[in-house]
């Protein structure tokens, strides 16, 4: 892993195949905990690029914004 910080990493990169699919590097699946047939969320935004995530890491997220209205509410 070439790694950048303890909290950012940069794990190499991927080629994008004939039918659109990519090779997510080993030690990223490694890291996060990517096993095969796991779904993966792909996010975009035209200026900043894309994010590939794991859906339930967007509905913690959710979950805890939520949370934090409640409690201000």
């Amino acid at each position: 892993m070439l790694g950048m910080s303890k909290t950012r990493h940069i794990f190499g990169t991927a080629k994008v195949g004939d039918r659109g699919q990519i090779v997510i590097p080993k030690d990223a699946r490694s890291f996060y905990g990517i096993k095969p047939g796991d779904t993966l969320l792909v996010l975009g935004d035209e200026k900043n690029g894309m994010i590939l995530t794991k859906p339930e890491l967007l509905h913690d997220l959710a979950a805890r914004i939520l949370g934090q209205i409640d409690e201000e509410g």
